[in-house]
């Protein structure tokens, strides 16, 4: 169960949600970042009760900026939990859109402003690091053949055209997040990030790309493991039956 302890005060049309666990060294620095873009942004803090106090932290920096609000949550329950909390946290308010971010720099502030700018003509922005070459730094060989053979292993049984599809630097519009019902998104790993977005194309709503330069995380741990990798191997199975074994968007219903 997630519980928002500040009373509401929305500022700007983007949300960005970031959820955190064990983010004490990362969070002050990207609040700075977010705040000082030059396109204005709400920031939403979800926070899985970080042993470390980044739950805190992020407390105290949201009572000096009406524009930072904070979840908490009561126990670290998967990411795509944290995200469906702040979905339906976002679509409480008036948002146009809401972005998805990770916490530990490996995406850069920076390039929410061309987030934006193409969600204004798209239900869904996609940050690629794969789009006309491989935009990744700091990744082994290894992990950077599990993320292109993942998204080449989307692409073959679900039919997305999408270069990078696990990718969780993501802007959505209202429209495309309310088109969704979060109860029944399952999956909780990097497969969540998939399931999103094959809900959304399968409905003929309007996908993009946009590049960006991911940069895996200098500070902290990464959270990937073998359970979540196992969980992407099967989601897109189902994805393809939910789309009644089709590898292009639903027919667009007669009005």
């Amino acid at each position: 169960m997630a519980e928002c302890i500040r009373e509401f005060a929305r500022m700007n049309e983007t949300l960005v949600i970031v959820p955190t666990y064990n983010e004490r060294d990362n969070i002050r620095p990207l609040v700075q970042r977010l705040m000082g873009l030059s396109v204005p942004v709400d920031l939403l803090v979800v926070d899985d009760n970080s042993p470390d106090g980044t739950g805190e932290i992020a407390e105290k920096l949201a009572l000096q900026n009406p524009a930072i609000h904070v979840l908490h949550r009561v126990k670290k329950d998967g990411l795509g939990r944290a995200y469906c909390a702040g979905f339906e946290w976002a679509l409480g308010q008036q948002y146009a859109y809401i972005m998805e971010m990770d916490g530990d720099f490996s995406h850069n502030p920076d390039d929410i402003p061309k987030f934006v700018e193409a969600a204004r003509a798209a239900d869904l922005v996609l940050g690629s690091r794969y789009c006309n070459g491989i935009r990744v730094i700091n990744w082994p060989m290894s992990r950077l053949m599990l993320s292109q053979g993942a998204a080449l292993y989307v692409r073959i049984i679900t039919g997305m055209p999408f270069t990078d599809p696990t990718g969780g630097f993501k802007c959505f519009s209202r429209r495309a997040l309310q088109s969704i019902d979060l109860k029944t998104i399952r999956s909780n790993g990097y497969s969540f990030q998939i399931e999103l977005t094959h809900n959304i194309w399968r409905q003929g709503l309007r996908v993009v790309e946009v590049p960006i330069i991911f940069t895996d995380r200098f500070q902290g741990t990464s959270k990937m493991s073998p359970n979540i990798v196992r969980e992407a191997l099967w989601m897109v199975w189902r994805l393809l039956l939910q789309n009644g074994l089709r590898r292009n968007p639903r027919p667009a219903k007669q009005k």
